[in-house]
């Protein structure tokens, strides 16, 4: 049976700049939690906070050896960079661009997707949260 995991992932930015944090949750193949991961940020941009949470994402899903892996993000603008149709032309999110897509390559088959705001509010309350409480990354 394959294994397939589904990412969620949201960042915020209050005032963008502003207080940031991020969040995400990994599901199993089942739809159940199998992992959240929120994080504060202190002051950043929206687009910084989106990132965070998908490289924290990426990163917690390497101990799974997912054989698929769909990450979900209602952040158009990171979702077209890594599928090619936006070049990153922010120097402050190249680095975070160039992390993404590594370890993309390590975890080997990886869609990313689009979806609205309203599918997304697990994640987003996640980060929220991390803004509420300042959660220690």
């Amino acid at each position: 049976m394959e294994t397939r995991l589904t990412i969620f992932t949201d960042g915020v930015a209050r005032g963008n700049p502003g207080e940031g944090g991020f969040g995400a949750i990994i599901k199993g193949a089942d739809g159940n939690i199998l992992k959240e991961i929120e994080g504060y940020l202190g002051i950043t941009t929206n687009n910084f906070a989106e990132y965070s949470a998908l490289i924290a994402a990426l990163k917690a899903s390497l101990k799974y050896h997912a054989e698929k892996v769909e990450v979900c993000s209602d952040s158009q603008l990171i979702v077209r960079q890594l599928n090619g149709q936006y070049s990153v032309k922010s120097e402050s999110l190249l680095p975070l661009y160039k992390e993404a897509k590594r370890l993309i390559s390590v975890l080997g088959n990886v869609i990313i997707s689009y979806i609205p705001r309203e599918k997304n509010k697990e994640a987003d309350a996640l980060a929220n949260k991390a803004v509420d409480q300042k959660t220690p990354i």
